[in-house]
Formats: C-alpha cells, sequence, structure tokens
C-alpha cells in the first residue's frame, strides 16, 4: 500500500463526485483506515475498470491490502482508467495472463474463476456464480442480498435509458418496449419505462413474475409462446434483454424475427442473451451490455453500496479462512451499508422505489 496511490484516487473522485454520491465506501474507507484489517494480503479486483471504482480501491488499499487489478475479455473497461493505474504502479493483470500468488479474489462474472486464491472468491454477479463449481475455495456472493438490487434495479435500469438518449433515442412517450427477464435488472427497466411514459411488455417464465410488476405492464408473455413472444419483437421499438442467461431471446423466438424486426435491439447482461443465430451488428454494442458504452456505466451513487459489499466479502474471508462453498451477505453486514447510504447518500428516496 502506499500513502502516494491512496492520495491520488482520493484527488481523482473528489474531483468528479460529491461525497454525499459514494457514502458507504467512504464510510468503509475511513472505518477501516484505523485497523486495516486487510493488513498483507494480496487482493486480485475484477470489478469492470472505470472511473467510478476508485473509490472501491481506496477502500483496499486503506485497509492494507496488496492490489491488484484484473481485467478480461469478459467485462469491457475504460483505457484511460487502465493507463492511470499502470501510472500508478497499482498492478495490472489479465485472466489469461500466467497465474499469480493472491490471497482472496473480487470478481466478476468468473472472470478469474480458473486462478486458485490461497484462501477464496467474493463474486459480483449472479451469471458467474456457476463457473465456482467443483472448487474447493470459499465463494462470497455480493449479488445476493439486498444491496445489490440498488445497483441493479435503480442503476442499471437508469443506465439503459442514459445510453438510448446518448445515440438519439429520448422519447419514450407512447413508445412500445419489449422486455426479456423480470428480475433484478428487468424491475429497473420496467420502472424507469413507466416513468418515461413507455407501453411496456415482458416475456418471462410467468411462474417468475413478480406481483409487484404486472400494474406496471402492458402485457406478460411466457417465454415458451414462441408466437407471441414473435409478434411483441415485430410490434417494438425498441427490445432489451436481462435474463442473465446466454441466448434467452432465441430460446423464445427465432433468430430470424429478431435480425428482420424494426426494433432497436440491445443487451443489459454479462452474456450474450440473443444467441449466435443474431449478428453482434445487429445489437447495438455488438451485444456487450449498452451501459458499458458510457465513461459511467452505472453511476456511482448507484454502484456505491454493491462495491463496498463487494470488499465486505474479502473482509469476510479474510476472518473466516475456514469458510466453505457459497456465502450471502449477513444481515448486519448489508443493514450497515444500508444505513450508511440512506443516512450520509442522496438515493435516500429512490431506494424507497425498490420493490
Amino acid at each position: 500500500m502506499s500513502l502516494s496511490q491512496i492520495l491520488a484516487l482520493e484527488t481523482i473522485l473528489e474531483g468528479a463526485y460529491r461525497r454525499e454520491e459514494y457514502p458507504a465506501t467512504s464510510y468503509q474507507a475511513e472505518l477501516w483506515s484505523t485497523g486495516r484489517p486487510l493488513e498483507g494480503l494480496t487482493i486480485l479486483d475484477a470489478t469492470p475498470v472505470y472511473r467510478n471504482t476508485f473509490a472501491k480501491y481506496r477502500g483496499l488499499l486503506m485497509a492494507g491490502a496488496e492490489l491488484i487489478v484484473g481485467l478480461s475479455d469478459v467485462m469491457p473497461c475504460d483505457g484511460k482508467i487502465v493507463k492511470k493505474l499502470k501510472e500508478l504502479d497499482i498492478p495490472v493483470v489479465r485472466a489469461d495472463d500466467p497465474e499469480r500468488s493472491v490471497d482472496i479474489i473480487l470478481d466478476c462474472a468468473g472472470s478469474f474463476a480458473d486462478w486458485n486464491p490461497r484462501i477464496g472468491y467474493v463474486e459480483l454477479t449472479r451469471s458467474g456464480v456457476y463457473k465456482y463449481e467443483g472448487k474447493n475455495k470459499p465463494v462470497y456472493l455480493a449479488d445476493s442480498g439486498r444491496i445489490k438490487k440498488i445497483e441493479t434495479c435503480l442503476g442499471t435500469g437508469e443506465s439503459y435509458y442514459r445510453s438510448m438518449k446518448t445515440l438519439g433515442y429520448e422519447d419514450w412517450d407512447g413508445k412500445k418496449i419489449l422486455i426479456f427477464g423480470t428480475g433484478k435488472v428487468g424491475t429497473g427497466l420496467v420502472m424507469y419505462a413507466r416513468r418515461k411514459g413507455a407501453i411496456v411488455t415482458v416475456v418471462t417464465s410467468l411462474p417468475k413474475m413478480p406481483e409487484h410488476l404486472k400494474p406496471l405492464v402492458e402485457a406478460v408473455i411466457d417465454y415458451h409462446d414462441a408466437e407471441a413472444t414473435a409478434a411483441a419483437v415485430r410490434e417494438a421499438d425498441a427490445v432489451v434483454t436481462a435474463t442473465g442467461i446466454p441466448g434467452a431471446a432465441t430460446y423464445a423466438c427465432s433468430p430470424d424475427v429478431f435480425i428482420n424486426c424494426r426494433a432497436v435491439l440491445a443487451n443489459m447482461g454479462v452474456e450474450d442473451e440473443y444467441g449466435p443465430g443474431v449478428p453482434e451488428d445487429r445489437v447495438l454494442e455488438k451485444k456487450r451490455p449498452l451501459n458499458f458504452m458510457l465513461e459511467e456505466p452505472t453511476l456511482i451513487r448507484y454502484i456505491d453500496a454493491t462495491m463496498a459489499l463487494h470488499n465486505a466479502g474479502a473482509l469476510y474471508l479474510a476472518v473466516h479462512p475456514e469458510s466453505k462453498g457459497l456465502i450471502v451477505p449477513s444481515e448486519h453486514t448489508e443493514h450497515d451499508l444500508l444505513h450508511v447510504t440512506r443516512r450520509d447518500g442522496i438515493i435516500k428516496e429512490e431506494m424507497d422505489m425498490i420493490p
């Protein structure tokens, strides 16, 4: 850990954001700076590398960790920020580089699941969990708690429409949007679509359709109903996938329907949810999560608590190296970070929207 690295990160953060936009990581960094609970541990952090990720790195460094930043082909990154990390002498590695000795991996989408940390992993996404099958190390799931809903319902939902606005799609009033998936991300997409006046149809598994979403949508289509799905695709002005399942859209209907429809197609999941039958150039951003085209894919105000929880997983594993299997965040850990976010942040009213 270098004091100059911490000061440099703080300078960048303070020049870009107000402190109340990242209250949870600020609270965590200040708390950890005294006890330095990660002293002597080498931590590889594979969170997507963008400017707002500096708030996360700052906390790990102030806790005494030796930080390595991980990149992979799975998740996009901001090349300018990667360059800045190297200028600060923070090591940057790729998932396909020769493996290094690390204690804990703060992973995203299982990008570094093939590496073997001494203690264990902390996974940021639900879609990456299957990649740890057969591992004999514990996996702390930062995606499994209530905090993740802030990022996915509010942050990812908001970022889709912010991305579309930069591409010239700003007026949603009366427009028809078809959303695949009604999980956390799908919920956010529906909520923001209704606030913007769009007419919403969702494709999902009917038993998994949340009751709270039913009043917000025009129609609910079962993903087994290929005919109804195809008709909805043809009528839509925009189609967006948010299931977390590779190829989910073309499980529901033929790739040709997507190729030949008039709708603007986008994906908000980590995986290719349109499958190989739909060409890359038919989907915005070549099927990558659309919000990663932005300088800040998810606004720091929405991802701050998630980053703090991801870091908290490292502390849990450091204190409980004997842990096994999949570990969910404790009520106490989540309550603490949620309380700070409400008390010191700027999204209290928006948090009340989350079901």
